[in-house]
């Protein structure tokens, strides 16, 4: 009898084992196919204000102004910094860009930098990063390129583009791609979200635009759209690159519009584009689809629809204010507006919480925004803060490079000529030691109510200023004497948060 028993468990051992092992197998099929596809857009340099559904007297977006209306609208939405580089680290890690020094265009990110591609690998997803990088060279050997930073594969460039873009897929030799460079890279997306659906994995993407950021150009049907700006315009000049030569140059601002906006219309159509591709495929519903921008509007095209103060380089509001919105069809089932303060280190946080992985063990400035997407939360649980480091004043000539400097130079070219140059070279340096005289620099935090900036007026670099940011989003009354207890408070909880990027400034945090 005893044999019998052993023959039967031993013939329902292997049974039992394969049962457990196809069930396992299919939950996390079933996992995998619940986790929505994502796909993140980000222009370049495109300000608050130049959207149709926040007012613009002249900017046409049919598509955002469509997803606004059906999908999360998010009315306070900021960039983590006034400038590229450091908001698009800040994109990629949940980080205040400071705390890895990537304080201005062109300084790069670190290695040890856990972004969001690494954590959807975790997750199951495919990954791809399509457009501008400009958090290092996008070369093989780079140890910053969107490789290394866990994109299965990109076609990328060190820098901004535009027109026919020459770009690097992979690592390799950078190759010229004839075309309109917003369209250009979303058909190369959509390319991947076929192979990715043959692979049965979903999709992560980061299409990174090389528009609306001078020097401007456009299809001759986007620029006949404005064709008929206000002769006003023409009697204003701005400086900004040539086309031609690479360097600066004054033009007439109405002509520097008509190709800006060209090219914000034409940003617009490639996301409508992606749209449609994804609504055919049966794969809109269960695929999130987030806009925003890298920074505020730049001085060469602030001067219509502004209702904020300053523009890109400015902890002000048109400096880091930005277009946001969010669509997925699935579970945004209704057109929202929201007014909760969020900023692009929120994005990592928030992809943290929806595909199920834990956040990274380091200090992150962003939080998650799945309640507020759930439309359940109305108010931030922490500060955001802003912060230009000033480096001039740290580092010097001997200062130890982080990154060994060859690893650094960029191999992609781009029109605008820099340091005699056609391509760019990244640079990021070694901080051994915090130092509390470190701190300097144009600096804010901004709660639900309040927003202190420091260092911020160009003509008094100490200058303490309070708004009541949502009574007063122009930023024109400052309230610094009437609200001493709110000002004190807010500047002892920003020189914390000072000493804390500091501290992982040094690398302590790896």
């Amino acid at each position: 009898m005893k044999i019998k028993h052993t023959i039967i468990i031993a013939l329902l051992v292997p049974f039992l084992l394969s049962s457990c092992l196809e069930k396992k197998k299919k939950e996390e099929e079933s996992k995998v196919e619940k986790l929505p596809n994502i796909v993140l857009f980000m222009g370049d340099d495109h300000g608050w204000d130049e959207v149709g559904y926040n007012g613009h007297p002249h900017v046409k977006t049919p598509v955002l102004d469509e997803m606004a209306a059906q999908g999360l609208r998010l009315d306070r939405f900021y960039s983590g910094h006034p400038s590229c580089s450091p908001t698009r680290g800040s994109f990629m890690t949940g980080r205040h860009p400071n705390r890895y020094g990537t304080f201005s265009p062109n300084w790069s990110i670190r290695p040890e930098e856990i972004s969001i591609a690494h954590i959807m690998a975790k997750a199951g997803y495919i990954s791809a990063h399509y457009g501008k990088w400009h958090l290092g060279p996008v070369k093989k050997g780079s140890p910053t390129s969107p490789g290394a930073m866990g994109f299965n594969e990109w076609l990328s460039h060190d820098n901004f583009f535009e027109m026919d873009p020459i770009l690097s897929r992979n690592g390799g030799p950078p190759e010229k791609f004839m075309g309109e460079g917003s369209q250009i890279v979303v058909d190369e997306a959509i390319k991947f979200i076929k192979k990715s659906n043959k692979s049965e994995k979903p999709f992560f993407i980061v299409v990174w635009y090389g528009s609306p950021h001078e020097p401007y150009s456009g299809l001759p049907e986007d620029l006949a759209s404005y064709a008929d700006l206000p002769e006003e315009y023409a009697n204003q000049t701005v400086k900004l690159t040539s086309n031609e030569t690479g360097e600066r140059v004054e033009r007439p601002l109405r002509d520097v519009l008509q190709e800006r906006y060209a090219e914000v219309t034409a940003m617009d159509r490639s996301i409508g584009v992606m749209r449609d591709y994804l609504k055919k495929e049966g794969l809109s519903d269960n695929t999130i689809l987030w806009y925003c921008g890298d920074n505020g509007t730049p001085s060469s095209a602030a001067r219509t629809g502004m209702t904020l103060r300053s523009q890109k380089g400015s902890v002000y509001e048109g400096g880091i204010r930005v277009p946001a919105v969010i669509e997925w069809p699935s579970q945004i089932k209704a057109a929202r507006v929201t007014t909760h303060n969020s900023v692009t280190s929120d994005i990592l946080p928030t992809l943290c919480e929806l595909v199920g992985q834990p956040l990274p063990n380091r200090p992150l400035d962003g939080i998650s925004l799945v309640p507020v997407i759930q439309g359940s939360k109305k108010t931030r649980s922490k500060p955001i803060f802003f912060w230009k480091f000033d480096s001039s004043k740290v580092f010097n000539e001997e200062s130890e490079p982080y990154i060994d400097p060859p690893l650094q130079e960029g191999t992609v070219p781009l029109v605008k000529i820099m340091n005699g140059k056609y391509t760019r070279t990244f640079r990021n340096l070694k901080y051994p030691v915090a130092s509390e005289g470190h701190t300097g620099g144009e600096r804010t935090i901004m709660d639900d109510q309040y927003k202190l900036v420091i260092g911020a007026e160009p003509n008094d670099a100490s200058k303490i200023e309070l708004f009541d940011i949502t009574n007063d989003p122009a930023e024109e009354n400052n309230l610094v004497s009437t609200h001493p207890k709110v000002s004190k408070k807010l500047q002892k909880q920003l020189n914390d948060w000072q000493q804390s990027v500091l501290h992982s400034l040094t690398g302590a945090d790896y």
